[in-house]
């Protein structure tokens, strides 16, 4: 009989956001974009600033935002250790759009207390929790 859910844990350093069966999840690893059916084959790397789109057992979708962090896929099991994590309703959207100018500005007038790299991450998590943002809207 084939597998049609696991059970996915997402947890933070503040918390243990997420506990549950689902049928899928997609989140960015190290080498891209990875979506985790069940039955997958056994896995573990590292995960980028991003999301994890997560299909619940019933269909539902959520999204949550990654600062990075790892994966780890057994065989009935899916745990995201994660750095840093938000679920999309609660991100500040006007706190994120004022990361993305600050990062832009650093990008665009190097020096000061920031590198051209930090700018450069900062930018790409901001993004990323912008997307979450619209993500949950338009899924609501």
């Amino acid at each position: 009989m084939a597998l049609t859910s696991y059970q996915l844990e997402v947890v933070s350093a503040e918390s243990h956001l997420f506990s549950g069966e689902v049928q899928r999840i997609r989140v960015t690893g190290s080498e891209g974009e990875l979506g985790i059916f069940p039955g997958h084959t056994q896995l573990l790397t590292t995960i980028r600033p991003g999301m994890v789109g997560i299909v619940k057992a019933d269909g539902e979708e959520e999204f949550i935002y990654l600062s990075g962090g790892i994966l780890e896929v057994q065989p009935t099991m899916v745990t995201i250790l994660a750095d840093t994590a938000i679920r999309g309703e609660d991100l500040d959207e006007a706190r994120a759009q004022e990361s993305v100018r600050q990062a832009k500005e650093h990008i665009n007038n190097p020096g000061g207390d920031m590198s051209f790299a930090q700018a450069s991450a900062e930018l790409s998590k901001a993004l990323a929790k912008l997307r979450v943002i619209d993500l949950t809207r338009s899924n609501r």
